[in-house]
């Protein structure tokens, strides 16, 4: 059959080949066109190379999508993205006539603009840095992981640290409150919060929109809405609107996305957990970032850890000394990288001077998850049945309310 529509967001290329998210908007069928808004994933060579907003017709077999391995819900993971179909390599026209509705004539060059000068940006970093510090800058500041080496990503997978390479709420934070920081010194702290609002939103867009950048940028609004208008902040207030707005928007993400469900489990325990383990531990020395970072990793690992071994079946043994070692260079490696592409964009030899102030930073980042990731126990193969998984939470849920009545008591 042949579908009309328009890309509806960036191209995923793995080895010379694409995965492309279709939204057609007519569907043809032999004697009637079916006006239509549904997505549809296609598989395409990387080459002509498709941009989002692209509008196309596209001509193949539509087919419903098969789990290929029973460990990972491939059709649910679809589902959540509104994913419902698929079409394998068809035929595939550039054509400019195609029925857009009002919003969608907004939404595309928006998208279409956002995503050059995403392209453009990283071809700058790219000229700033060599080849692997390149792809990592990318992924920490962009959220691209497409460049990252397949050995490198197999490292983080085994020391528990790739939530560094796909954007998460740290990188959020540490972006959000750079950018107020910078804009309160040229306008008004509340002129400042909406301008925030607008580059946190388009940040959004440019990663992907992943569940953990979207609840990062939910509560980094309120967080600064909070300190542009002198209101109290409750992270566990903002934490169930942003869940709220999250299911409201896509319900079955509560269930089928294990990055919601990750995401808000890790921001969880920094709330709730790690109080707890700072009273505990009130008596060990601070070591200047040492002691809270490790707090802090050890507070989301409590959290996450149950779902990660109930999904994945596995558990990384050096995930904390991991996050010890790498979390503190990383606002560096964000500043310099972001300043190294930027530089680039005026000379290149200037993003190359720059760039140079990153390396060391993101050499002994990059070192750190290589020699962690050497080490032949540093990620063990577990089994979680369903019971323990229930059972571990539960037990997470009587520490944390055992210490507040102990809380309420004390007061």
């Amino acid at each position: 059959m042949t579908l009309r529509g328009y890309i509806d967001a960036e191209i995923q290329v793995n080895d010379g080949k694409g995965q492309v998210t279709f939204r057609a908007t007519e569907l043809e069928i032999p004697g009637r066109v079916i006006e239509a808004n549904e997505k549809t994933l296609l598989f395409v060579n990387s080459f002509p190379a498709y941009k989002i907003g692209d509008r196309l017709s596209v001509q193949g077999a539509l087919r419903l999508p098969d789990n290929f391995t029973p460990d990972f819900d491939y059709i649910q993971y679809l589902k959540n993205k509104d994913i419902r179909t698929t079409m394998s390599y068809p035929k595939i026209f550039f054509e400019n006539s195609v029925r857009l509705s009002a919003a969608s004539k907004l939404k595309i060059p928006i998208y279409a603009r956002l995503f050059d000068i995403k392209d453009i940006f990283q071809s700058a970093v790219r000229q700033a840095l060599p080849e692997t510090y390149a792809a990592y800058t990318n992924g920490i500041l962009l959220g691209t992981r497409q460049e990252i080496p397949e050995e490198l990503s197999a490292a983080f997978n085994r020391t528990g640290t790739t939530h560094v390479l796909a954007i998460s709420g740290y990188n959020i934070s540490i972006i959000a409150g750079a950018l107020m920081y910078a804009l309160v010194f040229f306008m008004r702290r509340r002129k400042a919060f909406w301008v925030s609002i607008i580059f946190i939103s388009l940040f959004t867009i440019l990663t992907g929109g992943t569940a953990s950048v979207v609840r990062a940028a939910i509560m980094g609004v309120l967080l600064i809405f909070a300190k542009g208008y002198g209101r109290l902040y409750d992270p566990r207030n903002s934490i169930l609107l942003a869940a709220s707005i999250m299911v409201f928007i896509s319900p079955l993400s509560i269930r089928h996305d294990v990055g919601f469900q990750l995401s808000f489990l890790a921001v969880l325990g920094l709330v709730y957990i790690y109080p707890i383990l700072k009273k505990w531990f009130a008596k060990v020395p601070e070591l200047k970032f040492v002691k809270e970072t490790l707090l802090m990793s050890a507070a989301a690992q409590i959290m996450v850890v149950p779902l990660i071994a109930y999904q994945f079946h596995t558990f990384s043994l050096v995930s904390l000394l991991a996050n010890v070692l790498i979390l503190p260079a990383m606002s560096y490696t964000m500043l310099f990288g972001f300043l190294s592409g930027f530089g680039a964009l005026l000379f290149a030899s200037l993003g190359r001077a720059i760039g140079l102030l990153a390396l060391p930073f993101e050499a002994y980042q990059l070192y750190a998850v290589k020699w962690l990731a050497s080490w032949p126990w540093a990620s063990v193969s577990v089994y979680m049945t369903t019971f323990l998984l229930l059972s571990a939470y539960l037990a997470i849920s009587a520490v944390i309310w055992a210490n507040n009545v102990s809380e309420n008591q004390r007061s």
